[in-house]
């Protein structure tokens, strides 16, 4: 595929390098027009970001159809987590909140479980009533998200604040060597946990287009790295816009998190809905719960290390409200995803419980 394929085939790519050229020139006078322009700005390119993400999460998509379960779900998360440790990164420069961290990781973990999973599991009950598959994946899920949860996010309130640094390098250890083993698992002998065999009606049309393969496979890596190097650089604006449009006001501490959070799960939702909607609840479960435990696993020892870095120690440990709400949460999927079937009602559970952590976001606990 030539250049002028491409561009008109990526018209989102191109629109985003154009809003991001015009932001660069237009940054000083956007902030003099004050807090309004500033914000609405700032929901521009969000806006923006979301598309570019969603186009990156098709193209992941696409090679995750060409490798199958569990591999194709490890794509999509991955891109996903990019994206918001990408995202992170750039808003800490500006922000300068010692609890975003904790709080995107815990807003991503809400939308991911509550909001996603939830939403999914809810119309594809509704469309085809109970929805198999393979109930280890979301034991394995389950267990492997609390550990991380655990040790990153509620342990840390009772370390003393002079020995931060130990247990910060401790966790970016713990996170490594909990992920290496889960990915080895994931990926060797225990791959049939996180894949679910479907009725051949389900699969017949895969893979009937095989003939260009090679150069749709090349052109959805390119896509993925551009998507992530463009989403950075729109990032680094809407932090700035974001920042100037929010100070001073009475929104809600959690609000950027849940920006950033929604920014990198916006790719998820669009293809964990259509999984469901497809009766394909493998691949729900595997995005919902893979997001999950990607966010935490890889964001915290990356922010951690960027802790130890700059000698400033972040805020990880989560407030008592927050600690409740996980684990309610984590006792719901327990529970729910313990017999590899899923229905409207277990979906209603996770998406009210969603309802309630938009609600105290809101009222700002």
């Amino acid at each position: 595929m030539d250049a002028s394929a491409f561009l008109r085939q990526e018209k989102s790519l191109l629109l985003a390098a154009i809003v991001g050229a015009t932001a660069y020139f237009l940054e000083h006078a956007v902030l003099g027009t004050g807090r309004a322009g500033s914000l609405i700005a700032a929901a521009f390119l969000v806006a923006i970001i979301v598309l570019v993400s969603v186009r990156v999460a098709r193209h992941a998509e696409n090679l995750a159809t060409k490798v199958g379960d569990p591999y194709g779900t490890m794509i999509l998360t991955l891109s996903a987590v990019a994206v918001e440790v990408i995202i992170l990164a750039i808003i800490m420069q500006s922000a300068h909140s010692p609890t975003l961290v904790r709080d995107t990781i815990y807003a991503a973990v809400m939308l991911d479980i509550n909001g996603i999973l939830g939403l999914a599991a809810l119309l594809g009950g509704l469309k085809h009533g109970e929805q198999p598959y393979n109930d280890d994946s979301g034991k394995t899920y389950g267990v492997m998200i609390l550990t991380a949860m655990g040790i990153s996010m509620i342990v840390p309130e009772f370390i003393p604040a002079a020995k931060w640094h130990y247990y910060s390098a401790f966790t970016i250890c713990a996170m490594i060597a909990l992920y290496a083993l889960f990915l080895r698992m994931q990926v060797g002998q225990h791959s049939y946990f996180f894949s679910y065999t479907y009725p051949r009606a389900e699969t017949g049309r895969q893979g009937t287009d095989t003939g260009h393969a090679g150069d749709r496979t090349a052109v959805s890596i390119a896509t993925i790295l551009i998507g992530v190097v463009v989403i950075g650089i729109l990032a680094e604006f809407m932090s700035t816009f974001l920042t100037s449009g929010l100070e001073g006001t009475a929104a809600p501490p959690v609000l950027t998190a849940i920006v950033v959070a929604t920014i990198s799960a916006a790719p998820e939702i669009v293809a964990a809905l259509r999984a469901a909607l497809k009766n394909r609840m493998q691949a729900t479960v595997n995005i919902a719960l893979g997001a999950s435990l990607s966010t935490v696993i890889l964001t915290v020892p990356v922010m951690e290390a960027i802790a130890l870095y700059t000698g400033q120690p972040f805020v990880m440990a989560m407030t008592p409200v927050q600690t409740v709400v996980v684990a309610i949460t984590l006792i719901a999927a327990a529970i729910n995803l313990n017999d590899g079937e899923t229905n409207a009602i277990e979906g209603m559970t996770h998406f009210i419980l969603f309802a309630t952590f938009i609600m105290l976001s809101a009222l700002g606990v």
